[in-house]
């Protein structure tokens, strides 16, 4: 079978000098054809770097991708602990250089070049199966809410997918049919062809597909952070990279709500910008080798008083015990008031624009609600796949609110239609979206414009109910912070807000990470007395 090219950078080829360097931390395996080197969904696998013949990867018994001499095999779950996502099969006979992970990942902290070359074709070899549609298979409606808590739940955490909506799908009758599920019966998951789980929880979900668990243990953890966005993350990171131990859970997705950004250009280091996405899962990855525990989704009910610690309870009966906590838990997003949108959530109206949503827009116009960078960022990610963007903000001026660059942006981008002073005030549609009324809101002027995916972005409240009144907050509802205590304390003593949650904090993904890593530091000030 012929091999694939390399058009996207995905497949960079090794060449014998970098193979020579691995070849000290792995052994030389001959391979015959049909050898199966890992198959979909086996939870525990190695890296793999064809030396001589090829290897196909294979989805449910189909040929995705072929790799010839030189390429390695593996994606970004091989890091992060999750199932193999596809199969790995000998097409030509040959030989691979097979390396354990755990030496891999030692290889990847302690070689840059190499390790950069093999984590930026891991995160495009995500986005690459993410577009292909690969790995689970949900099915469902498109008006079910687990349907809808489903995809969301696989969006957010960049799990490859493929929704086959019982409406429209005409694979849905003949899935239902093979599998002999009715329809009654749906949502499902379908994990590796063959294995069927009946509306699991996210929970449920994660354990299956190998997500980090949440981590509750009987010993007590220096540090536990509650959220695993930029601010949790960069809290995990300098906590276990300087001694401490540290757990960090999150209810829904690593990443919080930049992980939903497709495009972060103002961030240092990244001059050609970086998706949320992206960074978190670095991020991850750079926890995970300081020896940080991570946990998703594990949703933080209560926040406990103990001794001289604390309890966080979790949903699903389980508890972390710590010396110190940072509450990252950001902020959730603000809902439209319009007359029936919960019916298009999930298949037409959307919170977020990754590349699983855009994925919803090839070639046809589109709606985004709001005036700040997260609108601008998404107004100009979808604009490169749709046919048209309209951009509807509420303000009288996209300079108060959004970062210069995105609006110079906005302005030269050909189809991005700036709508101020305008509102939604109305989602037309039967089965799905078909257009949006909105309203000028200087003459009172109604105009209906065609629309077939609205994306929300109007700002986020925090997510402050599970503390209960535990700590102290501001008239907004956001957590105090400093008040006749350390820095980013609370009115807990050895309970730091950090990130969006935190009354005053700027909301940027640089001063987020900011203060996740100098709220370590206070840390260690409250530890030792």
């Amino acid at each position: 079978m012929q091999e694939t090219p390399d058009v996207h950078g995905a497949w960079p080829r090794l060449d014998p000098e970098q193979i020579q360097r691995l070849s000290a931390h792995g052994e030389r395996i001959p391979t015959r054809q049909g050898d199966v080197l890992f198959r979909q969904g086996e939870p525990d696998y190695d890296f793999f770097v064809v030396v001589d013949g090829s290897v196909a990867m294979v989805d449910a018994d189909e040929v995705i991708r072929v790799h010839g001499p030189g390429r390695f095999l593996g994606e970004l779950g091989l890091l992060t602990g999750q199932a193999a996502l596809v199969g790995a099969v000998v097409d030509e006979p040959g030989a691979v250089l097979r390396i354990p992970v755990d030496r891999l990942r030692l290889l990847i902290a302690r070689d840059p070049a190499l390790g950069d070359l093999v984590l930026r074709a891991y995160f495009i070899r995500r986005s690459l199966l993410i577009e292909l549609g690969a790995g689970l298979r949900i099915i469902g409606s498109r008006f079910s809410p687990d349907t809808r808590r489903l995809r969301d739940f696989a969006a957010r955490n960049r799990l490859p997918h493929r929704w086959i909506d019982l409406e429209q799908d005409t694979q849905a009758e003949q899935a239902l049919r093979r599998l002999r599920v009715r329809p009654e019966d749906t949502p499902m998951v379908i994990l590796n062809g063959d294995r069927i789980l009946r509306n699991p929880s996210n929970a449920e979900l994660a354990r299956a597909i190998g997500l980090p668990t949440p981590a509750a243990h009987g010993d007590v953890a220096d540090l536990v952070i509650v959220g695993a966005g930029p601010a949790g993350l960069a809290a995990a990171v300098y906590g276990a990279s300087e001694g401490l131990s540290t757990v960090a859970v999150d209810a829904v997705a690593i990443g919080g709500q930049a992980g939903t950004s497709s495009c972060i250009e103002n961030y240092l280091g990244f001059p050609s910008g970086i998706s949320g996405a992206e960074l978190a899962e670095r991020a991850v990855i750079q926890a995970e080798k300081f020896g940080a525990r991570l946990g998703v989704p594990a949703k933080a009910t209560a926040l406990e008083v103990e001794n001289a610690g604390y309890g966080i309870a979790l949903g699903d009966g389980g508890r972390i015990k710590a010396r110190t906590v940072v509450l990252a838990t950001g902020a959730r997003y603000r809902r439209l008031d319009v007359p029936g949108l919960e019916r298009f959530e999930g298949c037409g109206v959307y919170y977020a624009a990754t590349e699983v949503e855009a994925l919803q827009c090839v070639h046809v116009p589109v709606a985004v609600v709001g005036g700040g960078n997260s609108a601008g960022q998404a107004a100009l990610y979808l604009a490169k796949r749709a046919e048209r963007v309209r951009l509807v903000v509420r303000g009288g001026d996209l300079g108060k609110n959004m970062s210069r660059y995105l609006i110079d942006q906005i302005e030269r981008s050909p189809n991005i239609e700036v709508h101020l002073r305008t509102e939604v005030r109305e989602l037309v549609g039967d089965e799905t979206l078909e257009a949006v009324v909105v309203e000028d809101d200087r003459t009172g002027e109604r105009r209906v414009h065609e629309a077939r995916n609205l994306f929300i972005f109007i700002g986020a409240d925090p997510c402050v109910g599970w503390l209960a009144g535990q700590v102290e907050l501001d008239a907004k509802g956001f957590i105090r912070t400093g008040d006749d205590a350390l820095p980013l304390e609370t009115s807990l003593p050895g309970v730091f807000a950090v990130g969006d949650v935190r009354s005053g904090s700027i909301k940027r993904v640089a001063s987020a990470v900011g203060e996740g890593a100098m709220a370590v530091r206070l840390v260690h000030e409250r530890l030792s007395g």
